[in-house]
């Protein structure tokens, strides 16, 4: 499949499906990657490598920063799917690029679409937005 590009870049990694949106702005420590939320389902997992797969954030106009921080300190995704876009994450993963030499690929996939990443193992994500799922 063909993901919208919301940033550039290529990733590949293990799937971390989300049930619920994360806000990366209270509910995720940029120090070391995990779930702070205490509400959220995956709460005390660690995102650090995954390839992020959630229907969409719960926003703050902070998250660009924490995001750009998790990238900058190696404990963010390695990619972000999402079916809903959004601008901050872009912002910060972009930021954190052009600051930090570092990638966070954001991208978006309809909601059909999303339903059968959730349930891959692994998924690639080329830099021309192509969506592959490794077996």
């Amino acid at each position: 499949m063909k993901a919208q590009l919301l940033t550039s870049g290529a990733a590949e990694g293990p799937v971390l499906s989300l049930d619920e949106p994360l806000s990366f702005w209270g509910g995720f420590e940029p120090r070391t990657g995990v779930i702070l939320d205490v509400h959220h389902p995956q709460h005390g997992r660690c995102v650090t490598g995954t390839v992020l797969v959630m229907a969409e954030t719960r926003g703050s106009g902070s998250a660009p920063g924490a995001i750009a921080e998790a990238i900058r300190l190696g404990t963010a995704p390695a990619a972000i799917i999402l079916a809903e876009p959004d601008v901050n994450l872009a912002v910060g993963a972009e930021v954190a690029a052009t600051l930090y030499g570092c990638r966070c690929v954001v991208v978006c996939v309809t909601e059909e679409e999303l339903v059968l990443l959730r349930i891959a193992k692994r998924i690639a994500i080329a830099d021309d937005g192509v969506v592959t799922l490794i077996t």
